[in-house]
Parts: structure tokens; sequence; C-alpha cells
């Protein structure tokens, strides 16, 4: 949480607030989907077990979407976080909100990315947030509104598709690496954001 305090964007009111960090599985070459959105590539690998899964999962109070993810999700029936292993409040920030979710679990955001991330942290009670979408990943990197990234590194080389952060920043953001590990064929590596940034 060092490097929300530090950027005096800790949403306000949200004491004992849990971690908030980006979670994605990528490939070698660094997209997190093929050029049509699709993830079958990233299933055709072994992967971290169900006790692994669960102890990413359990800390996690609430999750911060795209529209862009909730849109395929809903193409393909495929809406259940983590095939299912993981329910709660789901946020997904949006410019065209349109109807509501029939998923009463689904709420739609039309704000800004600070205000997103602090709704999210009250939803989960002190738990953690896990934010999915590049786009939306990328927004609160660049914040300064992300505790830890967390990556599974599938070894394939896509060649296209969409990457996991794409464009310009203002200024490098330093990591630092918590952790490294196997899981089946997949490398995890956690990182912590770092609370400064590089000159």
């Amino acid at each position: 949480m060092a490097a929300r305090q530090a950027t005096g964007l800790e949403p306000a009111g949200v004491r004992g607030a849990g971690k908030v960090f980006i979670h994605f599985t990528m490939s070698l070459d660094g997209f997190i989907a093929d050029a049509g959105g699709g993830l079958d590539w990233a299933f055709a690998f072994a992967g971290p077990s169900q006790t692994a899964v669960r102890k990413i999962t359990d800390p996690i109070g609430a999750v911060l979407a795209g529209r862009h993810g909730y849109d395929l999700g809903m193409m393909r029936g495929t809406m259940k976080v983590y095939g299912g292993a993981w329910s709660g409040p789901q946020f997904v920030l949006t410019h065209r909100a349109g109807d509501p979710p029939a998923d009463p679990s689904i709420t739609f955001l039309s704000c800004g990315i600070a205000e997103a991330v602090g709704t999210a942290l009250a939803a989960a009670g002190g738990k953690d947030v896990v934010v999915m979408g590049a786009s939306i990943a990328r927004q609160c990197l660049a914040a300064g509104l992300t505790d830890e990234i967390l990556l599974h590194v599938v070894p394939v080389v896509l060649g296209d598709g969409i990457r996991l952060f794409s464009g310009p920043l203002q200024q490098p953001i330093t990591l630092r690496t918590v952790s490294l590990g196997q899981s089946g064929e997949l490398i995890d590596i956690r990182f912590n954001v770092n609370a400064h940034q590089l000159a």
C-alpha cells in the first residue's frame, strides 16, 4: 500500500484496506490475449494447482475490470472469475454503461480510476482488489494505485495481440521482485510496485 499512500491517492475513508494488485497470464512476448481477444493459448499448458489458485483467490474481496473484457466474457458466456473459483463484487469501469448487468454481483462504474479503485476497496471489506483488463491495469499503474503485479508467463510466443502494457508513461515505474516460482509449465513472478519512480 506504500505506492498508493506515497502518491496521495489512497482512497479516502477506506481504512485497513487490502492491496490492489494486477493479475495476468501473459505470453513470453508480453501479450495477455491474441489478436482476436482469445485466451485459449493460455490454457494449453499445465498451470497452477487448485490449492495454488485458492491462495491467490482467498484474499480477494473485489474485482475491478474494464469494459472490453466484460464484453468478451458476455459474448463467450464466460463471466465467472477464475473459472468460478471466486465470487464476489465485480466493478466494470466503462464510459458506455447502457443497461445494468443481469448479474447482481456486477456493477458498472463511470468515474475516474482513483474513484473506481476506492469503490472496489470499500466493497472488498479489507480484502484485496484484483485488477483485470489491460487498459484498467495501465491506468492504475500510471496513477500510482497499484501495490503488486502478479504474472504467469506462458511458454508461447504469440507475435501479435493485446499487450499487457502499451503506450508511453510519463516516466518509468520501478518494481521490486517479491517472488519467482513455477506452476506447472508457467513461470510465476510477483512484484511490489515501488513508491518512487525513476527520474
